[in-house]
């Protein structure tokens, strides 16, 4: 692993979005933490990754743990639990940057926006914590199973937040992790990223296809 790359700890490291994340960056060269409320679970999880990628350096924690043993803090957990598990980790991030991938889907009606009375789970994460950790929201439209099968993902990744080198590490994740990040403006614009995931599992299901995602075109030749 490069010494330049910063460690990771995926939060929700044991669900599908999160295995996937995780996968993409074990395989990339990061030093991952999956963190589970189940720190057993992790553990399993991350044996099984190393196994898979073969010589990984992925291990597994306790949530709390996993927060705290990193540098960068990937929140992939649902909706339903996304206020529990920041309030339970929001002591382990200051001073890092947190990446919000969590997307307000209110089964059963996933294909319909829902709009949060905060405007956006990413917004709730930056009013929890404050200027303690920099908040960027991201890969709420990557498909997780296209992640985990380690095929071309061959989509775009919109970054949103309001520190400049917060996103642009971010980006540089993403792009390690095979895709294209593009920075798509203050944390605010978050709402339109998440909405966009229940569109695309209308897509999904309307067009009978798995794991619809978005290009950005036109930015080809920007500098």
């Amino acid at each position: 692993m490069s010494s330049n790359k910063p460690s990771v700890a995926v939060i929700g490291g044991t669900g599908a979005l999160g295995g996937g994340i995780a996968y993409r960056l074990t395989l990339a060269g990061y030093r991952v933490i999956l963190g589970s409320r189940d720190a057993a679970r992790a553990a399993e999880a991350s044996q099984a990754l190393n196994a898979r990628v073969g010589g990984g350096m992925a291990v597994g924690a306790s949530n709390r743990d996993a927060a705290e043993k990193c540098e960068v803090v990937i929140l992939a957990v649902p909706f339903s639990t996304h206020e529990e598990i920041l309030t339970d980790i929001a002591g382990q991030l200051e001073g890092k940057v947190v990446v919000d991938t969590t997307v307000p889907l209110v089964p059963p009606k996933v294909s319909t926006v829902q709009v949060t009375q905060t405007g956006s789970p990413a917004a709730r994460t930056a009013e929890v914590l404050g200027d303690k950790a920099q908040v960027v929201s991201a890969m709420q439209n990557v498909a997780a199973d296209k992640l985990a099968s380690g095929e071309d993902v061959a989509c775009d990744v919109l970054v949103t937040g309001n520190n400049g080198d917060a996103k642009a590490t971010v980006i540089t994740l993403i792009t390690d992790m095979g895709m294209r990040g593009i920075d798509a403006g203050p944390l605010a614009n978050s709402i339109a990223a998440e909405a966009l995931t229940s569109i695309l599992i209308g897509l999904n299901r309307r067009y009978k296809v798995k794991g619809a995602g978005i290009q950005i075109t036109g930015l080809e030749t920007a500098s």
